[in-house]
Protein backbone atom coordinates (compact mmCIF):
# COMPACT_ATOMS: atom_id res chain seq x y z
CA UNK A 1 0.00 0.00 0.00
CA UNK A 2 1.85 3.44 -1.27
CA UNK A 3 2.38 5.81 1.74
CA UNK A 4 0.38 8.63 2.62
CA UNK A 5 -0.15 11.34 5.01
CA UNK A 6 -3.22 9.78 6.66
CA UNK A 7 -1.43 6.69 6.69
CA UNK A 8 2.39 7.59 8.26
CA UNK A 9 2.73 10.13 10.82
CA UNK A 10 6.33 10.35 9.58
CA UNK A 11 5.42 11.06 5.82
CA UNK A 12 7.76 13.65 4.43
CA UNK A 13 9.50 14.54 7.36
CA UNK A 14 13.15 15.27 7.55
CA UNK A 15 15.30 12.12 7.80
CA UNK A 16 13.14 9.75 6.68
CA UNK A 17 13.22 8.62 2.70
CA UNK A 18 9.94 9.67 0.68
CA UNK A 19 8.94 6.32 -1.26
CA UNK A 20 9.19 6.08 -4.52
CA UNK A 21 5.53 7.28 -6.24
CA UNK A 22 4.98 5.44 -9.35
CA UNK A 23 3.76 7.43 -12.35
CA UNK A 24 2.15 6.56 -15.61
CA UNK A 25 5.38 8.15 -17.69
CA UNK A 26 8.47 6.55 -17.45
CA UNK A 27 10.93 7.82 -14.02
CA UNK A 28 13.85 8.63 -16.66
CA UNK A 29 15.12 12.00 -16.67
CA UNK A 30 15.80 11.85 -20.21
CA UNK A 31 12.26 11.21 -21.10
CA UNK A 32 10.95 14.13 -19.43
CA UNK A 33 13.40 16.17 -21.06
CA UNK A 34 11.99 14.79 -24.42
CA UNK A 35 9.04 15.28 -23.78
CA UNK A 36 9.19 19.20 -22.55
CA UNK A 37 11.72 20.06 -26.15
CA UNK A 38 8.42 18.07 -27.70
CA UNK A 39 5.74 20.57 -26.18
CA UNK A 40 8.25 23.08 -27.17
CA UNK A 41 8.54 23.01 -30.41
CA UNK A 42 5.21 22.15 -30.82
CA UNK A 43 4.43 25.72 -29.50
CA UNK A 44 6.83 27.58 -31.44
CA UNK A 45 5.80 25.99 -34.66
CA UNK A 46 2.21 26.76 -33.75
CA UNK A 47 3.65 30.42 -32.98
CA UNK A 48 5.56 30.86 -36.11
CA UNK A 49 2.68 29.55 -38.57
CA UNK A 50 1.38 32.24 -40.33
CA UNK A 51 -2.62 32.95 -40.14
CA UNK A 52 -4.23 32.11 -43.28
CA UNK A 53 -5.20 35.85 -44.93
CA UNK A 54 -8.94 37.60 -45.27
CA UNK A 55 -10.22 36.78 -48.79
CA UNK A 56 -10.80 40.54 -49.35
CA UNK A 57 -7.31 41.35 -48.78
CA UNK A 58 -5.92 38.64 -51.04
CA UNK A 59 -7.77 40.14 -53.37
CA UNK A 60 -6.51 44.07 -52.92
CA UNK A 61 -3.21 42.46 -53.23
CA UNK A 62 -3.71 40.36 -56.27
CA UNK A 63 -5.34 43.65 -57.73
CA UNK A 64 -2.62 45.63 -57.12
CA UNK A 65 0.11 43.23 -58.53
CA UNK A 66 -2.39 43.07 -61.62
CA UNK A 67 -2.65 47.33 -61.92
CA UNK A 68 1.36 47.50 -61.56
CA UNK A 69 1.82 44.86 -64.07
CA UNK A 70 -1.14 46.72 -66.36
CA UNK A 71 1.26 50.16 -65.56
CA UNK A 72 4.43 48.68 -66.73
CA UNK A 73 3.17 46.95 -69.74
CA UNK A 74 0.91 50.40 -70.48
CA UNK A 75 4.56 52.48 -70.29
CA UNK A 76 7.46 50.24 -71.30
CA UNK A 77 8.16 49.05 -74.83
CA UNK A 78 8.29 45.23 -73.95
CA UNK A 79 9.02 43.24 -77.16
CA UNK A 80 7.65 39.57 -78.17
CA UNK A 81 7.11 37.70 -81.02
CA UNK A 82 4.30 35.40 -81.23
CA UNK A 83 5.63 32.09 -81.74
CA UNK A 84 2.01 29.80 -82.70
CA UNK A 85 -1.57 29.97 -83.20
CA UNK A 86 -3.34 27.25 -81.03
CA UNK A 87 -7.02 26.71 -82.08
CA UNK A 88 -9.48 25.26 -79.74
CA UNK A 89 -13.17 24.38 -79.41
CA UNK A 90 -13.85 24.30 -83.00
CA UNK A 91 -15.56 20.81 -83.93
CA UNK A 92 -16.75 21.83 -87.62
CA UNK A 93 -14.75 25.13 -88.46
CA UNK A 94 -11.86 24.52 -90.47
CA UNK A 95 -8.76 25.50 -88.76
CA UNK A 96 -7.45 27.59 -92.09
CA UNK A 97 -10.66 29.78 -91.61
CA UNK A 98 -9.69 31.11 -87.98
CA UNK A 99 -6.65 31.40 -88.92
CA UNK A 100 -6.77 33.54 -92.45
CA UNK A 101 -8.92 35.65 -89.65
CA UNK A 102 -6.38 36.14 -87.04
CA UNK A 103 -2.59 35.26 -88.37
CA UNK A 104 -2.17 38.31 -90.25
CA UNK A 105 -2.76 40.68 -87.14
CA UNK A 106 -1.22 38.93 -84.83
CA UNK A 107 1.96 37.54 -86.65
CA UNK A 108 2.61 41.64 -87.36
CA UNK A 109 2.95 42.30 -84.02
CA UNK A 110 6.24 43.11 -82.49
CA UNK A 111 5.69 44.78 -78.51
CA UNK A 112 3.20 43.47 -75.98
CA UNK A 113 0.98 46.58 -76.41
CA UNK A 114 0.43 46.11 -79.70
CA UNK A 115 -0.13 42.15 -79.31
CA UNK A 116 -2.82 43.16 -76.84
CA UNK A 117 -4.50 45.65 -79.92
CA UNK A 118 -4.29 42.39 -82.37
CA UNK A 119 -5.85 40.33 -80.32
CA UNK A 120 -8.70 42.09 -79.55
CA UNK A 121 -9.28 43.21 -82.93
CA UNK A 122 -8.81 38.83 -84.02
CA UNK A 123 -11.36 38.69 -81.41
CA UNK A 124 -13.81 41.13 -83.14
CA UNK A 125 -13.17 39.54 -86.35
CA UNK A 126 -14.16 35.84 -85.61
CA UNK A 127 -17.25 37.47 -83.64
CA UNK A 128 -18.30 39.09 -86.90
CA UNK A 129 -18.56 35.94 -88.74
CA UNK A 130 -21.63 34.87 -86.75
CA UNK A 131 -20.97 31.42 -86.75
CA UNK A 132 -19.53 31.31 -82.82
CA UNK A 133 -21.56 32.17 -79.84
CA UNK A 134 -18.09 32.95 -77.77
CA UNK A 135 -14.44 33.74 -78.71
CA UNK A 136 -11.85 33.67 -76.36
CA UNK A 137 -8.19 34.90 -77.15
CA UNK A 138 -5.53 33.77 -74.27
CA UNK A 139 -2.08 35.01 -74.37
CA UNK A 140 0.43 32.41 -72.91
CA UNK A 141 4.38 32.55 -72.54
CA UNK A 142 6.26 30.31 -75.56
CA UNK A 143 8.62 27.91 -75.29
CA UNK A 144 11.16 27.96 -72.60
CA UNK A 145 14.35 27.70 -75.49
CA UNK A 146 12.82 30.74 -76.97
CA UNK A 147 12.62 34.27 -74.71
CA UNK A 148 10.68 36.93 -75.92
CA UNK A 149 7.94 34.62 -77.75
CA UNK A 150 4.19 34.03 -77.01
CA UNK A 151 1.57 31.48 -77.68
CA UNK A 152 -2.39 32.63 -78.73
CA UNK A 153 -4.85 30.31 -77.66
CA UNK A 154 -7.78 30.86 -79.71
CA UNK A 155 -10.50 29.11 -78.11
CA UNK A 156 -14.19 29.51 -79.77
CA UNK A 157 -17.63 27.79 -79.11
CA UNK A 158 -19.66 26.99 -81.68
CA UNK A 159 -23.38 28.03 -82.33
CA UNK A 160 -25.22 25.26 -80.90
CA UNK A 161 -28.31 25.77 -83.52
CA UNK A 162 -26.60 26.70 -86.57
CA UNK A 163 -30.53 27.35 -88.25
CA UNK A 164 -31.74 30.32 -87.39
CA UNK A 165 -35.52 32.41 -88.33
CA UNK A 166 -37.17 35.43 -87.56
CA UNK A 167 -40.28 36.95 -88.90
CA UNK A 168 -41.96 40.62 -88.09
CA UNK A 169 -44.80 43.04 -89.11
CA UNK A 170 -43.11 46.35 -90.17
CA UNK A 171 -44.11 49.77 -90.69
CA UNK A 172 -43.36 52.95 -91.76
CA UNK A 173 -45.99 55.33 -90.43
CA UNK A 174 -44.27 58.08 -91.93
CA UNK A 175 -44.15 56.76 -95.26
CA UNK A 176 -48.05 54.93 -94.50
CA UNK A 177 -46.30 51.52 -95.86
CA UNK A 178 -46.64 48.11 -94.15
CA UNK A 179 -44.18 45.31 -94.80
CA UNK A 180 -44.50 41.64 -93.80
CA UNK A 181 -40.81 39.58 -93.88
CA UNK A 182 -39.68 36.62 -93.12
CA UNK A 183 -35.91 34.92 -93.50
CA UNK A 184 -34.14 31.70 -92.35
CA UNK A 185 -30.30 31.28 -92.25
CA UNK A 186 -27.92 28.15 -91.81
CA UNK A 187 -25.06 29.39 -90.85
CA UNK A 188 -21.74 27.02 -91.27
CA UNK A 189 -23.24 24.41 -93.13
CA UNK A 190 -19.51 23.39 -94.80
CA UNK A 191 -17.48 24.86 -92.29
CA UNK A 192 -15.80 27.49 -94.25
CA UNK A 193 -18.12 30.18 -92.45
CA UNK A 194 -20.70 29.85 -95.40
CA UNK A 195 -24.01 31.21 -94.96
CA UNK A 196 -27.25 30.08 -96.65
CA UNK A 197 -30.20 32.02 -96.46
CA UNK A 198 -34.09 32.75 -97.74
CA UNK A 199 -36.39 35.65 -97.00
CA UNK A 200 -39.61 36.50 -97.93
CA UNK A 201 -41.21 39.73 -98.36
CA UNK A 202 -44.56 41.28 -99.26
CA UNK A 203 -45.45 44.50 -99.02
CA UNK A 204 -49.08 46.22 -99.35
CA UNK A 205 -49.37 47.98 -102.52
CA UNK A 206 -45.55 47.78 -103.49
CA UNK A 207 -43.26 45.40 -103.74
CA UNK A 208 -42.45 41.51 -103.21
CA UNK A 209 -39.70 39.53 -102.71
CA UNK A 210 -38.75 36.70 -102.45
CA UNK A 211 -34.61 35.85 -102.86
CA UNK A 212 -32.63 32.80 -101.93
CA UNK A 213 -28.27 32.60 -101.34
CA UNK A 214 -25.06 32.69 -99.97
CA UNK A 215 -21.88 34.18 -98.62
CA UNK A 216 -18.60 32.74 -98.19
CA UNK A 217 -15.44 34.77 -95.87
CA UNK A 218 -12.39 35.78 -97.42
CA UNK A 219 -9.75 33.32 -96.89
CA UNK A 220 -6.98 31.19 -98.28
CA UNK A 221 -7.31 31.03 -102.14
CA UNK A 222 -10.21 33.55 -101.81
CA UNK A 223 -8.77 36.86 -101.28
CA UNK A 224 -12.35 38.68 -100.81
CA UNK A 225 -15.63 37.36 -99.61
CA UNK A 226 -18.23 35.32 -102.08
CA UNK A 227 -21.59 36.40 -102.24
CA UNK A 228 -24.28 35.11 -104.39
CA UNK A 229 -27.99 35.85 -104.80
CA UNK A 230 -31.05 34.83 -106.60
CA UNK A 231 -34.39 37.10 -106.36
CA UNK A 232 -37.56 37.64 -108.07
CA UNK A 233 -38.94 40.85 -107.44
CA UNK A 234 -42.16 42.37 -108.34
CA UNK A 235 -42.78 46.51 -107.73
CA UNK A 236 -46.48 48.24 -108.68
CA UNK A 237 -45.78 51.66 -109.59
CA UNK A 238 -48.86 51.82 -111.42
CA UNK A 239 -50.53 54.99 -108.69
CA UNK A 240 -46.88 56.94 -109.18
CA UNK A 241 -44.84 55.66 -112.45
CA UNK A 242 -47.68 53.96 -114.72
CA UNK A 243 -46.22 50.60 -114.86
CA UNK A 244 -45.79 47.41 -113.08
CA UNK A 245 -42.34 46.15 -113.18
CA UNK A 246 -40.75 42.36 -112.53
CA UNK A 247 -37.72 41.35 -112.42
CA UNK A 248 -35.94 37.38 -111.93
CA UNK A 249 -31.99 37.43 -111.99
CA UNK A 250 -28.76 36.71 -110.00
CA UNK A 251 -26.17 39.36 -108.16
CA UNK A 252 -22.45 37.91 -107.85
CA UNK A 253 -20.40 39.91 -104.95
CA UNK A 254 -16.71 40.20 -107.00
CA UNK A 255 -15.08 42.16 -104.71
CA UNK A 256 -15.88 43.84 -101.47
CA UNK A 257 -12.99 45.05 -99.28
CA UNK A 258 -12.23 47.49 -97.18
CA UNK A 259 -13.58 50.99 -98.87
CA UNK A 260 -14.09 49.02 -102.10
CA UNK A 261 -17.48 47.10 -103.41
CA UNK A 262 -17.80 45.60 -107.22
CA UNK A 263 -20.67 43.49 -108.22
CA UNK A 264 -22.34 41.87 -111.00
CA UNK A 265 -25.92 41.85 -111.38
CA UNK A 266 -28.20 39.46 -114.15
CA UNK A 267 -31.72 40.17 -114.72
CA UNK A 268 -34.68 39.60 -116.59
CA UNK A 269 -36.48 42.42 -116.40
CA UNK A 270 -40.82 43.09 -117.58
CA UNK A 271 -43.03 45.92 -117.48
CA UNK A 272 -46.40 45.99 -118.03
CA UNK A 273 -49.72 48.43 -117.43
CA UNK A 274 -52.56 46.55 -116.55
CA UNK A 275 -54.72 49.52 -116.69
CA UNK A 276 -53.71 50.70 -120.34
CA UNK A 277 -54.00 54.06 -118.93
CA UNK A 278 -50.42 54.49 -118.87
CA UNK A 279 -48.58 58.04 -121.54
CA UNK A 280 -47.07 57.20 -124.38
CA UNK A 281 -43.42 57.84 -122.75
CA UNK A 282 -44.23 55.06 -120.64
CA UNK A 283 -45.73 52.47 -123.35
CA UNK A 284 -42.69 52.74 -125.49
CA UNK A 285 -41.05 51.42 -122.67
CA UNK A 286 -43.17 48.45 -122.02
CA UNK A 287 -41.95 44.84 -122.40
CA UNK A 288 -38.92 42.69 -121.80
CA UNK A 289 -35.50 43.56 -121.24
CA UNK A 290 -32.15 42.26 -120.30
CA UNK A 291 -29.93 43.55 -117.58
CA UNK A 292 -26.34 43.35 -117.59
CA UNK A 293 -24.83 45.46 -115.35
CA UNK A 294 -21.15 46.31 -113.70
CA UNK A 295 -21.99 48.18 -110.14
CA UNK A 296 -18.36 49.81 -108.22
CA UNK A 297 -19.48 51.23 -105.04
CA UNK A 298 -16.47 53.62 -103.60
CA UNK A 299 -17.50 54.71 -100.00
CA UNK A 300 -15.70 56.56 -96.78
CA UNK A 301 -17.39 56.91 -93.74
CA UNK A 302 -15.50 58.76 -90.83
CA UNK A 303 -18.48 59.77 -88.95
CA UNK A 304 -18.76 59.13 -85.10
CA UNK A 305 -22.31 57.40 -85.88
CA UNK A 306 -24.36 56.63 -89.06
CA UNK A 307 -28.34 57.94 -87.60
CA UNK A 308 -27.08 60.66 -85.63
CA UNK A 309 -23.58 62.38 -86.42
CA UNK A 310 -22.38 65.28 -84.36
CA UNK A 311 -18.90 65.17 -86.09
CA UNK A 312 -16.91 63.86 -88.97
CA UNK A 313 -17.62 63.16 -92.76
CA UNK A 314 -19.21 60.44 -95.25
CA UNK A 315 -19.01 60.02 -99.24
CA UNK A 316 -20.33 57.74 -101.43
CA UNK A 317 -19.65 56.95 -104.94
CA UNK A 318 -21.95 54.27 -107.11
CA UNK A 319 -21.02 53.64 -110.91
CA UNK A 320 -22.91 51.37 -112.87
CA UNK A 321 -22.32 50.42 -116.20
CA UNK A 322 -25.39 47.93 -117.98
CA UNK A 323 -25.23 46.74 -121.39
CA UNK A 324 -22.12 44.43 -120.91
CA UNK A 325 -23.90 41.37 -123.06
CA UNK A 326 -23.99 41.64 -126.67
CA UNK A 327 -28.24 41.33 -127.36
CA UNK A 328 -30.85 43.40 -128.54
CA UNK A 329 -32.52 43.72 -125.71
CA UNK A 330 -29.26 44.44 -123.46
CA UNK A 331 -30.68 47.71 -121.23
CA UNK A 332 -27.02 49.84 -122.10
CA UNK A 333 -26.96 53.09 -119.40
CA UNK A 334 -24.64 54.87 -117.66
CA UNK A 335 -25.25 55.62 -113.98
CA UNK A 336 -23.60 57.93 -111.79
CA UNK A 337 -24.31 58.97 -108.24
CA UNK A 338 -22.41 60.98 -105.64
CA UNK A 339 -23.31 61.34 -102.02
CA UNK A 340 -21.50 63.90 -99.37
CA UNK A 341 -22.56 63.98 -95.58
CA UNK A 342 -20.62 66.72 -93.63
CA UNK A 343 -21.58 67.22 -89.44
CA UNK A 344 -20.24 70.22 -87.86
CA UNK A 345 -20.27 70.08 -84.23
CA UNK A 346 -21.78 73.26 -82.34
CA UNK A 347 -20.12 72.47 -78.75
CA UNK A 348 -23.13 72.28 -76.09
CA UNK A 349 -25.17 69.47 -75.40
CA UNK A 350 -23.86 67.53 -78.43
CA UNK A 351 -25.52 69.27 -81.26
CA UNK A 352 -24.25 69.29 -84.33
CA UNK A 353 -25.26 70.72 -87.81
CA UNK A 354 -25.69 68.26 -90.65
CA UNK A 355 -24.95 69.08 -94.23
CA UNK A 356 -26.17 66.67 -97.23
CA UNK A 357 -25.18 67.00 -100.56
CA UNK A 358 -26.49 64.20 -103.55
CA UNK A 359 -25.62 64.03 -107.38
CA UNK A 360 -26.52 62.20 -110.09
CA UNK A 361 -26.73 61.88 -113.35
CA UNK A 362 -27.86 58.65 -115.92
CA UNK A 363 -27.42 58.79 -119.84
CA UNK A 364 -27.84 55.86 -123.06
CA UNK A 365 -24.83 54.69 -124.60
CA UNK A 366 -24.35 52.75 -127.85
CA UNK A 367 -25.63 53.15 -131.35
CA UNK A 368 -28.40 56.16 -131.92
CA UNK A 369 -27.60 57.08 -127.58
CA UNK A 370 -28.47 60.76 -128.45
CA UNK A 371 -31.92 60.10 -129.76
CA UNK A 372 -32.44 57.16 -126.70
CA UNK A 373 -34.25 57.92 -123.35
CA UNK A 374 -33.08 56.88 -120.44
CA UNK A 375 -34.53 53.92 -118.93
CA UNK A 376 -37.17 54.47 -117.07
CA UNK A 377 -36.60 52.08 -114.02
CA UNK A 378 -33.13 53.36 -114.12
CA UNK A 379 -34.16 57.19 -113.65
CA UNK A 380 -33.94 58.89 -109.76
CA UNK A 381 -37.21 59.47 -108.47
CA UNK A 382 -37.63 61.27 -105.56
CA UNK A 383 -39.21 59.76 -102.08
CA UNK A 384 -38.79 57.53 -99.58
CA UNK A 385 -38.49 57.70 -95.87
CA UNK A 386 -35.51 58.43 -94.83
CA UNK A 387 -33.48 61.25 -94.19
CA UNK A 388 -31.74 63.13 -96.82
CA UNK A 389 -29.33 64.41 -94.66
CA UNK A 390 -27.99 61.73 -92.00
CA UNK A 391 -28.41 58.46 -94.55
CA UNK A 392 -26.65 58.18 -97.48
CA UNK A 393 -29.54 57.61 -99.77
CA UNK A 394 -28.33 59.27 -102.84
CA UNK A 395 -30.32 61.73 -104.67
CA UNK A 396 -34.02 60.42 -104.25
CA UNK A 397 -34.34 60.80 -100.31
CA UNK A 398 -37.27 62.96 -99.22
CA UNK A 399 -38.37 62.63 -95.84
CA UNK A 400 -41.94 62.07 -94.83
CA UNK A 401 -42.74 60.47 -98.52
CA UNK A 402 -43.51 57.10 -100.04
CA UNK A 403 -40.75 56.07 -102.67
CA UNK A 404 -41.30 58.00 -105.85
CA UNK A 405 -44.03 59.93 -104.14
CA UNK A 406 -43.15 63.28 -105.50
CA UNK A 407 -41.82 62.09 -109.20
CA UNK A 408 -38.93 62.01 -111.34
CA UNK A 409 -36.18 64.49 -111.59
Amino acid sequence: MPASPDSDPHFGQPGKPIPNIPTPESDDPEDFVEIEEEEETDDFDEEDEPEPMIPDAQMHMDRTRMEALFQRLSSERVPVRVHDVIIKGNTKTKNSLIESEVEDLLKKATTFQQLLRAAGHANARLQRLDIFESVNITLDTGPPELPGTANVIVEVSESTNPLTGDIGLFSKPKARSWSLEGSLKLKNLFGYGDLWDTSVAYGWGQASEVSAGFSVPKFKAFPTPLTARISLLSQDWLKFSSYKERTFGTSLGLVSSGNHNLSYDLSWRTLTDPSQMSSHTVRRQLGHGLLSALKYTFKIDRRDSPLRPTHGHAFVSTTQIGGLLPDFRSLRFIRQEFDLRYAVPLGFYRAALNVGISSGVVFPWGSGFLNTPSQLPERFFMGGNSSPVCTLGGPTSVLGFKARGTGTC
